[in-house]
This record gives structure tokens, sequence and C-alpha cells, in this order.
């Protein structure tokens, strides 16, 4: 459902036409913004409007779509006992803005971003794999990724043997 609630207007207030289609579902207001404003306005929502905790940052991969990754960041002010979802879409090799400065949290969560779908983080301080081996080719939760041909092919090379699975 659409949301105009007073945050989503001083969201608006401060950034305009970056503030893209915020709704709001099962009580949290979700804000999808423009993903060339995504740091600056998640500096906003942790010192103007409280969210002092980054509960996790994820992607989706929409295929079909134009820009094909939602960027996802969930975010919690203690101080307000309330819950901001902030999205942005990504399309393909369309780097981000690290949230590492804002919260060090962040650190991890776009590795393992970047890991899983690819999505490169400008400004992040050790952008590399996480979870998988340096050496692993693709990004295992696109969905598009053939994970059993690429899983027979590195245990193969590097475990010599014909089957990981």
């Amino acid at each position: 459902m659409p949301l105009d609630n007073e945050l989503v207007q001083r969201l608006k207030a401060r950034f305009g036409a970056a503030i893209l289609d915020p709704t709001l579902d099962r009580k949290q207001a979700i804000v999808l913004v423009a993903a060339g404003q995504w740091l600056e306005i998640a500096r906003y929502c942790r010192d103007q409007e409280k969210f002092d905790y980054l509960v996790d940052e994820t992607a989706v991969d929409w295929p079909k779509r134009e820009k094909r990754f939602d960027l996802v960041a969930n975010l919690y002010s203690f101080q307000k006992n309330e819950r901001l979802r902030l999205k942005a879409h990504l399309a393909e090799n369309e780097p981000a803005a690290s949230l590492v400065s804002v919260w060090p949290a962040a650190n991890w969560l776009e590795r393992e971003i970047y890991d899983m779908f690819g999505i490169r983080f400008e400004g992040h301080p050790d952008m590399r794999r996480i979870l998988l081996p340096d050496e692993w080719v693709g990004h295992p939760l696109r969905k598009d990724y053939d994970i059993l041909t690429q899983d027979d092919a590195w245990v193969k090379e590097n475990l010599g043997i014909e089957k990981g699975q």
C-alpha cells in the first residue's frame, strides 16, 4: 500500500525525486530510493531519523527486469522502536555505494552480497569474496546461475574428485 507518513514527507523534502516509491507492508515502511543517493539517504536515516542499527543488507535478483537487482538495507531505530527498509534498483554491473562508513557492520554483509550476487560496492575497504574460494567462478544467488556445473568443476579441480553433490 502506498505510504505518505511523516518520515516519507521528511525524506521527500530532503531528497525530492530520489524517493521513488514509499510503501507500507505489514506495518513496515519500505522506501525505494535512487541508487545514486543510496549512501546519502542511508547516512541521513542514521543521523537525522535515528535508524542507528543496520539489521541486514542483502540483495534480490529479478533477472527479467531491466535493473535486475534490488539492494536492500533493513534498518532499526532503538529510540523509536521502528523499522525501515531501504531499497534501490541496480542494473547488471552497476556498483552501489558502500554503507561501511555509516554502519561498520555493512563490511561483511556487502562482501556476502558481492560473493553471492556480484554487486560491487564503491568505497568498500575490502571488496573480496567472503564465503566462497577466491577462484570460484560466478555468483550462486543469481537466478541464472548453474550451481551444479560450477560445483562439479571446482570440486574436480580443487579436490581431485568427480562430483561434489
